[in-house]
């Protein structure tokens, strides 16, 4: 699904589940036929008289006048759900529209002004931008799962209750193939949900860059030194977290000489094929050139918590001699110290 007018919806924001058919309807609609429309109505049980009537309440049909869709016009696709990005905020569904809640008024305002940074990128026009609602001019959206061009506005706003800090979002006006509608339920749930969803993605994306920055300016400078692991084997210890260190390996690497082949970060492994730097580069360390004799060979990384461990096998899986390990240590630092600059 994406938007007209470079409104693209991230793959954080919108999940949509659909069938292989290519017509549209048939991704909404029940496979099987609507024979039952033509059920015929029912009638009054008529009872002989004098006859004992027993009734259970487990199978009674309730009685009144109900609403909604039949036949093609049930929608069987799968309820868009709101995507838990921001921490410590609770999603509230009701009457087909969305809140999110947070406990403080601080976090509030970030989701709100987080909602401003994303309209505005968007090229969302606002009909209104005031300090507790906004209304949207119309969205255009274009689904495989419809068959026209969608459009819709919104309304959000701040609401509070029981020490509570509220935004919501809810669908006003709809229209199809740019023919205004009436809301449906189901479109208005759905498509408050996807709205939501940029919401959340885009506080989500915010929260990664802050702690990205963040960690940079932990590890400008990364300690690294000789150690051993858990069972006493020397390795080479880098003091920083193995998920900020993990990023910076491969300009690390190639500095020294390798070129990588094969990364696994799940598994915290780094193929790699060796071909010894020129003697420039040798003067510019101060050191002289470990004595690897391969050209494959295999890092190991282990994450300790604050320390990431490092250890080398051959193409063998052998490990390499304490001393290439010892040669590596001040290489390893100066790249990395250059890397980050």
């Amino acid at each position: 699904m994406k938007f007209s007018n470079q409104l693209v919806i991230s793959s954080l924001a919108v999940f949509v589940l659909s069938a292989c058919s290519s017509d549209p309807s048939q991704r909404r609609q029940a496979k099987d036929d609507f024979e039952y429309l033509n059920t015929a109505d029912m009638q009054e049980w008529t009872l002989p008289e004098g006859v004992d009537v027993q009734t259970y309440p487990n199978y009674q049909i309730p009685e009144g006048e109900f609403t909604g869709g039949i036949g093609k016009e049930v929608d069987i696709r799968p309820p868009q759900q709101v995507l838990e990005l921001i921490p410590g905020a609770r999603a509230e569904r009701q009457n087909s529209e969305t809140t999110l809640w947070l406990l403080r008024k601080e976090e509030m305002d970030k989701v709100w002004q987080t909602t401003l940074t994303m309209l505005s990128e968007r090229k969302i026009n606002l009909l209104e931008n005031s300090e507790n609602r906004i209304e949207t001019d119309w969205v255009s959206w274009v689904s495989e799962d419809e068959d026209v061009k969608i459009g819709s506005r919104y309304e959000m706003t701040r609401v509070e209750a029981n020490n509570r800090y509220g935004f919501k979002i809810s669908l006003i006006d709809w229209r199809e193939g740019g023919k205004e509608m009436p809301v449906s339920t189901t479109n208005k749930e759905r498509y408050n949900a996807l709205m939501t969803n940029l919401v959340t993605a885009r506080y989500d994306l915010d929260l990664r860059e802050e702690a990205q920055r963040k960690a940079q300016e932990l590890v400008k400078t990364i300690p690294i030194t000789m150690g051993t692991d858990r069972s006493g084997f020397p390795v080479i210890i880098a003091r920083t977290p193995y998920n900020v260190l993990w990023p910076r390996l491969p300009e690390i690497l190639n500095r020294m000489g390798f070129t990588i082949e094969g990364r696994n970060q799940s598994q915290g492994t780094i193929t790699a094929k060796y071909a010894e730097p020129d003697s420039e580069f040798w003067e510019g360390v101060g050191v002289k050139p470990y004595d690897l004799q391969g050209l494959n060979y295999t890092f190991l990384f282990g994450d300790l918590g604050n320390r990431t461990s490092i250890n080398i096998t051959d193409v063998n899986g052998k490990p390499v001699e304490e001393q290439i390990l010892k040669d590596m240590v001040p290489v390893l630092a100066a790249m990395a110290d250059k890397e980050s600059k």
